[in-house]
């Protein structure tokens, strides 16, 4: 048993140093490569932490920069909505402006067309008044189309101030994640949310990321650029439609002047016109009676030689001589009796005239009743109706 013993310890005992030494530089050599392994990781983390600091700082200034164009397009594009609600106000009291002078212009001419049917005319005043009627009706539809305009423009503005008010929101809080990630540490990770995260930061690509914001400020843009185009446009027309209007009125209201001064000038020239008829009217009268008496005296004197005459025929046969005195009877009733004819004549010829005169003057006192009545209405009617109307910038 002895040898047996002894040759098993002959044979394992280098068998065991062997496996030992193994063991042992197997074990040296683990450990090395763990520590190694331990750097590199170290080393890794370090290195990915610094790139992902970096990265997140640069997404923080991209985010930051976008949100300052953002913010710059977004206060323009509310500065521009601000002018062109202010620009709507205006269009808004130009069109309120215009219902006045529109009811005074249809005023004056229903007033006009109840002159008599003789002075239904149209005159250079009822002209005016249609052209101020028509013009002042063509700006109100002009008016109300650019005010549904500038509303769908606001509309539009808004729109976009809405995205990029939600595209800011979004910058802000993705900022702010950002934010947190670059201070957050090891001892601050909330592991529940990594994964979550991760999926949510792959839905969208950086082009993608890039382009929304593009899209929003390019659109903000558009309709900024329209809207600038807009109030250009609307404030010309605002500037343009307000002197067309004075213009117009101007026009119309010294259409009524010159109206109004022909209108007295006739009516004084007719009434100059009546004081002579009827100054001629009575003299024609006079004349008339005048008239009548010579008729009367010369019928009495043709009477008295008539008279002489027949008394004459009583003289005896003898008596009965053609003598110079029966010549002179005889030629006096022949001559009465052809004045009295003439001035019969005479008479019914000024009884004539005095009728044409009377004519005359009712004709004269019609056409002064209505050159007064027209008068009335475009000095003092009209005059009255367009005296408060004051046509100011739009």
């Amino acid at each position: 048993m002895r040898s047996i013993h002894r040759v098993t310890i002959i044979i394992w005992t280098p068998a065991g140093q062997d496996n030992h030494f193994r063991h042992s530089d197997r074990s040296e050599l683990f450990r090395a490569e763990c520590v190694r392994l331990m750097e590199e990781a170290n080393k890794a983390c370090k290195r990915m932490q610094a790139d992902n600091q970096k990265r997140l700082d640069q997404r923080v200034k991209d985010i930051n920069f976008l949100k300052k164009e953002l913010e710059q397009k977004l206060e323009e594009i509310i500065l521009e909505t601000d002018s062109l609600i202010t620009l709507q106000g205006r269009v808004q009291k130009a069109l309120e402006a215009c219902k006045d002078p529109l009811k005074v212009s249809v005023q004056c001419i229903d007033e006009r067309m109840r002159r008599v049917p003789q002075k239904q005319l149209h005159d250079a005043v009822d002209q005016e008044l249609l052209k101020e009627r028509e013009a002042i009706e063509g700006v109100a539809v002009l008016l109300q189309r650019v005010l549904q305009q500038l509303t769908e423009q606001i509309r539009l503005n808004r729109s976009s101030k809405y995205h990029l008010e939600q595209d800011l929101k979004e910058k802000f809080e993705a900022q702010s994640i950002d934010k947190s990630c670059i201070l957050m540490t090891h001892h601050s990770i909330y592991h529940h949310f990594l994964f979550a995260i991760f999926f949510l930061c792959l839905s969208v690509t950086p082009l993608q990321w890039e382009s929304i914001s593009d899209i929003n400020l390019a659109k903000a843009e558009q309709q900024r650029n329209n809207s600038m185009s807009l109030r250009t446009l609307v404030e010309s027309l605002l500037e343009q439609t307000a002197s067309d209007l004075q213009k117009q009125f101007q026009a119309t209201t010294l259409a009524f002047q010159l109206n109004v001064q022909e209108l007295k000038k006739a009516k004084g020239q007719m009434e100059d016109h009546l004081s002579k008829i009827l100054l001629e009217y009575n003299k024609q009268q006079t004349i008339c009676e005048e008239l009548e008496v010579s008729i009367q005296e010369n019928q009495r004197c043709l009477s008295l030689a008539q008279g002489r005459l027949s008394l004459r025929q009583k003289r005896p046969s003898k008596e009965q001589c053609f003598d110079p005195a029966q010549a002179q009877l005889l030629n006096e009733v022949q001559v009465i009796t052809a004045y009295i004819t003439k001035l019969r004549q005479t008479l019914t010829q000024s009884e004539e005239e005095q009728r044409a005169l009377v004519r005359c003057q009712l004709e004269l006192q019609e056409n002064i009743n209505n050159k007064s009545g027209a008068l009335y209405i475009d000095e003092v009617l009209c005059g009255q109706y367009r005296e408060p109307v004051i046509i100011h910038n739009f």
